[in-house]
């Protein structure tokens, strides 16, 4: 951590991404406006000291919807990124340690599920169990799984067959604690690394299913749908798409610059 903290890229990043959430966290307890309600005689207002993004095509305050989309982009990279990180650090670390036939069947199946677009896969979910943030969040965890897997799984087959591994074993240590407590801690940089990556890939996946309408449905609030929605208006009222595109711009920014960071 201290390395990456001297990287002037991942501390703008840092920066940033703070900033977005913190802006995101107060807007969950202080929003100007109900974002699902609507006054008509607004209908495309344009920015003014009491809606400073204007308002949408139902009179809705944009930034109060800007707002409540952060909490829903938020919300569904997080919930993407725990799904995805536990079964990849659980697949990743069994397979890798253990290794054999159990590894090759595995990692097939990885490679089988690792195939499949995230999209495709958000489609047979939406299809089951119908559009949703839980259904979306179910989805793209399931997605992620893979890319996680094979991260960790890597550091543990360069890790197992290392001397402190070896000592370990010689000092009665099981294989959950040479697992979870030797091993895992070690591979913990890498983790974090594939974290932020995953927390940008999740935000640009939720923006683009709720874009497509697979997502978030309305009226609830959504960064994609936003987007969606304003393309039909952009030479009427362009603040409706400028303002949530360039939110999505500055968290993708925030998280790439991190991302990046820590591979250099």
């Amino acid at each position: 951590m201290k390395r990456l903290l001297k990287s002037k890229s991942f501390r703008a990043g840092l920066v940033i991404t703070v900033i977005m959430v913190l802006v995101t966290v107060a807007g969950y307890f202080f929003s100007p406006y109900d974002p699902e309600y609507m006054d008509l005689s607004l209908k495309f207002a344009g920015v003014s000291p009491g809606h400073i993004m204007g308002c949408d095509n139902f009179g809705r305050d944009i930034f109060s919807r800007v707002l409540c989309g952060c909490r829903t982009t938020l919300l569904v990279a997080t919930g993407t990124v725990l799904i995805g990180c536990v079964g990849g650090v659980i697949v990743g670390s069994l397979t890798g340690y253990f290794g054999g036939v159990f590894d090759t069947v595995v990692m097939r199946i990885n490679d089988v599920i690792f195939a499949f677009p995230a999209v495709l896969i958000a489609l047979v979910f939406a299809s089951l169990f119908g559009n949703g943030e839980a259904t979306m969040i179910l989805a793209l965890g399931i997605a992620f799984i893979p890319s996680f897997a094979r991260m960790v799984r890597s550091e543990f087959i360069r890790n197992r067959s290392l001397d402190y591994v070896e000592s370990a074993r010689l000092q009665g240590a099981g294989n959950v604690r040479i697992i979870f407590a030797h091993i895992l801690p070690n591979a913990w940089p890498v983790l974090l690394q594939s974290v932020i990556i995953g927390f940008n890939n999740a935000v640009l996946a939720e923006a683009g299913l709720s874009y497509l309408g697979i997502g978030v449905q309305p009226p609830k609030a959504s960064l994609g749908r936003m987007l969606s929605d304003a393309q039909s208006y952009i030479r009427i009222s362009p603040g409706y798409a400028l303002f949530p595109g360039l939110v999505i711009i500055l968290m993708v920014l925030g998280l790439g610059l991190m991302g990046r960071s820590s591979y250099e």
